[in-house]
């Protein structure tokens, strides 16, 4: 098997990856769009397949509280964390690959004015799957593995479409590479889908109640009366939400599991005190805050706000944060594993009226 030098494998990959964006990496074949599914429902992102089952692309499915068309509208608590912006996933079996990528090869070769760099790593290209031209860690094929077919899967790079950040969501260019049924990919392929990738691209997709706070006074309270904020017990349900990739010789999956974690406040100005002091109302007996009962007026809230002045006919815009707990479990894992806290944000506008007592 002719293998190039460190240094000119350098070269060589650089000149390849370039040919390659040009082929192949722009075609809607390597997209991985997230579509979500209602609440509760699945949703199969799988390519098709032909009468020998190999599939045409490996597709994320995604299964229970997850968005519809897109990321859903849980926020990290974390700013420096983020899922996935790009992954390498099993892509076209031996034969499959052999068809599509010689014919776009030779669809560039024969293209007006191809020639000079771009001309020589496309030749370096139809080597490397042709005639077992390979270099530094990257072996290189005969006949594009057509023996092996069956056996094994080519992977190839996916685009998180859901990235804001477009050079890291066109990252995972690396020339499609080969791995067996049952092995791991080789490790020089640091973004090879794993169960925990899957774990966060759940979390990217997964779609949360929206926080909703009880209020008494409802909508319009009085300056120093302590108003009572509380969650419906309805919103400490758990919700989960699945991605799985399943594809001949490679099942992975992980779900994604949030428990509500605590209800923080927000008055919306700063002649207002929470209670608690912090303006975060931690969980106690299952819930989230007390329902106010007639007669408690001149009780304290567990969990609530006094504004100090009135809003002069305005509004103040009340924000909750409810944040979730985060975990998840996965193919070959044993057990929970934490993910950063999710927050759901909602803003409630309040009218604050200068009064001494409300009638209840």
């Amino acid at each position: 098997m002719p293998v190039n030098s460190p240094r000119r494998a350098v070269l060589s990959t650089a000149a390849l990856t370039l040919a390659f964006g040009a082929l192949v990496l722009s075609e809607s074949a390597y997209a991985a769009k997230p579509v979500g599914s209602d609440k509760g429902a699945s949703t199969d992102q799988q390519g098709g397949g032909d009468e020998t089952g190999i599939y045409a692309a490996a597709r994320i499915q995604y299964s229970g509280a997850v968005a519809k068309g897109g990321s859903g509208n849980v926020a990290s608590s974390d700013v420096n964390w983020t899922p996935p912006p790009c992954w390498y996933a099993p892509y076209l079996g031996a034969k499959d690959f052999k068809k599509k990528m010689s014919k776009d090869i030779d669809t560039s070769k024969n293209t007006p004015g191809m020639g000079g760099t771009a001309g020589s790593a496309i030749g370096e290209m139809e080597r490397h799957y042709e005639d077992d031209y390979g270099w530094t860690d990257t072996p290189g094929y005969k006949d594009y593995n057509v023996e092996k077919d069956g056996e094994g899967m080519f992977w190839a790079g996916v685009e998180n479409p859901d990235e804001p950040d477009y050079l890291k969501r066109k990252s995972c260019t690396d020339l499609p590479f080969w791995v067996e049924n049952g092995e791991a990919p080789p490790p020089q392929y640091e973004e090879a889908i794993t169960p925990e990738m899957l774990a966060a691209l759940a979390y990217q997709h997964m779609e949360l109640p929206d926080t909703e706070v009880t209020l008494a006074p409802e909508a319009i309270t009085k300056v120093n009366l302590p108003t009572w904020a509380w969650l419906d017990d309805a919103a400490f349900d758990e919700v989960q939400a699945t991605a799985a990739v399943n594809v001949p010789g490679f099942n992975i999956e992980a779900t994604t599991t949030a428990t509500p974690k605590s209800l923080t406040l927000d008055p919306g100005t700063e002649d207002a005190t929470t209670i608690p002091a912090n303006g975060e109302c931690p969980i106690a007996d299952g819930r989230i805050g007390e329902p106010y009962a007639k007669g408690k007026a001149d009780e304290t809230p567990p969990c609530g706000i006094v504004y100090g002045r009135s809003s002069n006919g305005g509004t103040f815009p009340l924000k909750a944060s409810l944040t979730w707990e985060i975990s998840w479990t996965g193919t070959g894992q044993g057990g929970p594993v934490g993910l950063p806290d999710g927050t759901i944000e909602a803003v409630q506008d309040i009218t604050v009226q200068e009064a001494q007592a409300v009638n209840r």
